[in-house]
């Protein structure tokens, strides 16, 4: 019998949140074909933010990935509430990191493997992706990072 994508996630004990819905004016995911773009994605967990402030001064860099981590769980439960299932995930094809931080922080990179290394790991292959990590003022909610990604679907 195949390993699933659900086989996996629950070897890794995660278990994947209702999607969450926006908290604004947009939609958390649209489809063009079998092109799946999710909207950002904050560090929530049972719906509440579990990381926020600023990389550099409140958070290091364990604590930025933690929360990486967490935005690429939500972009998980977003893509099964579009897809009806992670099976369907062909690709990752891109994430964006954005990463509240200071003016001298530098590792917006490495903030960013929290996600990466989170979605190669329940999708294998199908979760490299190519990507960008930037640091930002300030994110929605005091939020530390939000992820957004395009993936393809079948």
């Amino acid at each position: 019998m195949a390993e699933t994508i659900e086989m996996r996630l629950k070897a890794l004990g995660i278990t994947l949140p209702p999607a969450a819905a926006p908290a604004a004016n947009y939609v958390p995911f649209t489809r063009a074909g079998n092109l799946l773009f999710v909207s950002g994605q904050l560090p929530l967990k049972d719906g509440k933010l579990v990381s926020t402030g600023l990389l550099g001064r409140d958070l290091d860099v364990a604590a930025g990935k933690e929360a990486a981590r967490q935005c690429a769980i939500n972009i998980l439960a977003q893509a099964k509430a579009a897809a009806g299932s992670l099976d369907k995930v062909r690709s990752v094809l891109r994430i964006s990191v954005l990463v509240a931080s200071t003016p001298d922080f530098t590792e917006q990179h490495l903030v960013g493997n929290g996600a990466s290394d989170l979605l190669a790991e329940v999708l294998g292959d199908a979760g490299k992706h190519s990507r960008v990590a930037v640091g930002m003022a300030s994110l929605p909610l005091n939020a530390s990072v939000e992820v957004e990604s395009i993936l393809e679907i079948a």
